[in-house]
């Protein structure tokens, strides 16, 4: 009898143990001698070895059943009504069973419990990415697992012995004996402190594993990645081989590349009208279509001069690569600050504050200033006009498509900021307002208002003299899982072009900030952005790919594709999220090779792509004030003339930019118990009103009124007029007293 590997292949960390061990059956026959067999979990039993290949006798499940030891050398198993009695010929033969057994049952239980906790998260895409590093991780922690057990056994066995042994110093022995039993117990108790040292060192063992597991995970990715890279090069090779071979076949001599061969629009050589003679262009890149998700494998290539003329409305408008936002268009009217002071070092506990708050919505939860950084959410919502350009230079596009592009980069550039900020911003008093007044430097006037307080909702309106107006209305549904909180902003953004009349709308994607309770907080974007053209029909739809610690593809990925009003291709966009934005024009589409999944996917060929929008890079010593961009600096600066609910005004925040954070949260307080009273006030108004069978109007805000959009048919807030008239006149008394 012994350990041995079972004949299929065990499963990692699964080892089979067989042997002979005497059956109880019945009162005649007594004890019969059966061949045993432990494998995953499972206890089986023939009549011999030769058995196991055609009749098993019976098997009993380890994961529900009860190990029992009646004396030396028996052993008892019994599940769900079933009783096997078992005898071992010796001490140590019983011993090695029930060691072999206990193992056997803890695995059979972590794999049961296993499959059911992973059954509603495992992902179909996972198994291959977890398979290598995961795999070792948890034969490491499997086999941790069994020396717990052993350790389990040793502890039980141990203290079970040192009864024994605190027992017989209780008999009355003659001197020597007593003190032979004390030597035992000392060396028992040394046993014990020896399992316990050996279970700790295999925990820290696997603990260092662990802090090893993200290395190993980077270096084979990398590896990977250069393997994917290899095999897309040389498929390419192959294909353009073929290409120059057909070439060489079909065409005359004479006639490859002369400059009488006819050209098309987009400076694309043609080819014979063959099915195979359009395989490939060594000019152009090659990417997947967007199926369910959009997957594109690119080739680097040539960008041929006669290529540019194609996209030079869109190069012009973009700059390509020549980094035409790399800065801003600065103009000497009013130098903004560049810093603000720097974040104490305040220490709190997040979990303290909201552990009782799992579920709730974020604006409920009672939140120190500690976990909020000084600007409020309607100067985050302003935040959005960071990269304005975009919106002036599509302005000046000719072409609808390659304005879309731009369109879809400024819905991209807008979480820019976003990828260090995991501070929350301060929730809007109901009423409050902020303006941002850039008309002298960059052309547009901004206004915000808090139009709702439950749920919390701002409306927000841009006009600018360089061709373009912009609104929205937010309105953000937050809630606290526990381990990450999701941020799912609702409600359209409009963008209308003066000139074209080209109207588009889009939505916000959901942002999440992970790590809650332990380690670093960290925000990831997710979901789809739906660009659509209201008057031309053209749409655009982005993909924010939720980032995968296992996943091979770039962090922050966004992907997407431009279409007609019909549904046909024409721009690939792509890029992340926190860097850039690129487009490459479609010249041609053609179906490629099936995917694993069976689905065909479409091949676009296009042109060498062309930069979009690049990032600013953070101010120095971002890091120390909040990552505040360059922008968001500015945004709280103290200005002249702003109405008095404006959020440069607010006195908690003002407070808690200038570091003075214990002041900051009574005054926080203050707010929003003044806020409360407003609100009970108003409400016993309404109360009183219909008793009085009196109409009864409630909160309206002061700068927008409710209309129904014409094309999304939603009710939204819109700028009514007014504000920027009362700014000049200095005209404020109709604002509500909210400080």
């Amino acid at each position: 009898m012994g350990r041995g590997s079972s004949s299929g292949t065990p499963a990692p960390g699964s080892d089979t143990y067989k042997g002979w061990l005497f059956k109880w059956t019945n009162y005649i026959k007594g004890y019969q001698r059966r061949w045993f067999v432990l494998s995953n979990g499972l206890l089986s039993y023939y009549r011999t070895q030769a058995e196991m290949a055609h009749t098993c006798r019976g098997t009993i499940n380890l994961a529900t059943a009860h190990i029992d030891t009646e004396d030396a050398c028996n052993i008892v198993l019994s599940s769900g009504g079933r009783t096997y009695h078992l005898k071992a010929s010796t001490e140590v033969e019983r011993q090695r069973w029930v060691t072999a057994l206990e193992l056997a049952k803890a695995k059979a239980i972590r794999m049961m419990n296993n499959q059911s906790d992973d059954s509603a998260d495992e992902e179909p895409t996972s198994q291959s990415d977890h398979s290598e590093i995961q795999g070792t991780l948890k034969t490491l922690a499997s086999k941790l697992d069994d020396l717990s057990t052993c350790n389990d056994l040793i502890a039980k066995h141990g203290a079970a012995l040192q009864r024994s042994l605190s027992e017989l110093e209780t008999l009355r022995v003659p001197l020597e004996g007593g003190e032979k039993i004390k030597a035992v117990n000392e060396r028992a108790t040394l046993f014990r402190i020896t399992s316990n040292a050996m279970i700790n060192a295999c925990r820290d063992f696997l603990d260092l594993a662990e802090s090893h597991s993200r290395r190993w995970q980077r270096i084979l990715q990398h590896e990977r990645e250069q393997r994917t890279h290899l095999e897309e090069t040389i498929e390419q090779l192959a294909k353009q081989h073929n290409s120059l071979e057909r070439a060489w076949r079909e065409a005359p001599a004479h006639a490859v590349n002369t400059p009488n061969t006819p050209t098309t629009d987009t400076g694309v050589s043609e080819r014979p009208r063959k099915e195979e003679a359009s395989d490939e262009d060594e000019d152009t890149e090659y990417f997947d279509a967007m199926e369910d998700s959009p997957a594109f494998i690119t080739v680097t290539a040539t960008d041929p001069s006669q290529h540019r003329r194609s996209q030079s409305n869109l190069s012009g408008a973009s700059g390509g690569h020549s980094n035409d936002f790399s800065g801003k268009e600065l103009q000497p009217h009013r130098k903004r600050r560049t810093q603000i002071p720097e974040k104490p070092n305040y220490s709190l506990n997040l979990w303290s504050i909201m552990k009782n708050c799992i579920g709730k919505e974020l604006s409920k939860i009672p939140m120190p200033v500690n976990f909020n950084e000084p600007l409020s959410m309607l100067q985050r919502l302003t935040e959005d006009l960071e990269y304005h350009e975009l919106l002036d230079k599509a302005a000046r596009c000719e072409n609808s498509l390659e304005q879309m592009c731009l369109v879809a980069a400024f819905s991209v550039s807008s979480y820019s900021t976003t990828v260090h900020r995991t501070a929350k911003p301060f929730n809007p008093l109901l009423g409050e307002t902020y303006e941002l007044d850039r008309l002298e430097e960059f052309g547009y006037r901004s206004l915000c208002e808090q139009v709702s307080h439950h749920p919390p909702a701002a409306a927000h309106h841009v006009m600018s003299q360089r061709g373009w107006t912009l609104w929205q209305e937010i309105t953000i549904a937050s809630k606290f899982r526990g381990k990450y909180l999701s941020i799912m902003p609702l409600g359209a953004i409009h963008l209308q072009f003066h000139a074209s009349g080209n109207h588009y709308v889009w939505r916000k994607v959901t942002s999440t900030v992970h790590n809650i309770i332990v380690g670093k907080l960290w925000i990831d974007q997710s979901g789809d952005i739906d660009i659509v053209n209201h008057r031309t029909k053209e749409t655009c739809q982005l993909k924010f790919s939720p980032y995968s610690y296992f996943s091979r593809e770039v962090p922050r990925k966004v992907a997407g594709v431009v279409k007609d009003s019909d549904g046909q291709a024409h721009y690939i966009l792509s890029g992340t999220w926190d860097d850039k934005m690129e487009s490459a024009k479609i010249v041609q589409s053609s179906r490629g090779s099936s995917s694993s999944e069976g689905k065909q996917k479409t091949v676009y060929q296009t042109l060498t792509p062309k930069l979009l929008w690049k990032k600013y890079p953070l101010p120095e010593n971002a890091e120390n004030m909040y990552y505040f961009s360059s922008l968001a600096l500015t945004l709280n600066e103290e200005e002249e003339g702003v109405c008095w609910t404006d959020s440069r005004l607010r006195p908690d925040q003002r407070l808690m930019e200038a570091g003075r954070w214990d002041e900051a949260n009574i005054e926080k307080q203050r707010l929003e118990e003044k806020q409360r009273a407003t609100r009970r006030r108003r409400e016993a108004e309404a109360s009183k009103a219909v008793d009085e069978g009196q109409g009864f109007e409630g909160y309206r805000p002061l700068w927008f009124h409710q209309r129904t959009d014409e094309m999304t048919g939603e009710t939204i807030y819109v700028y009514k007029g007014g504000y920027w008239e009362a700014k000049e006149r200095q005209e404020w008394s109709m604002c509500p007293d909210i400080f």
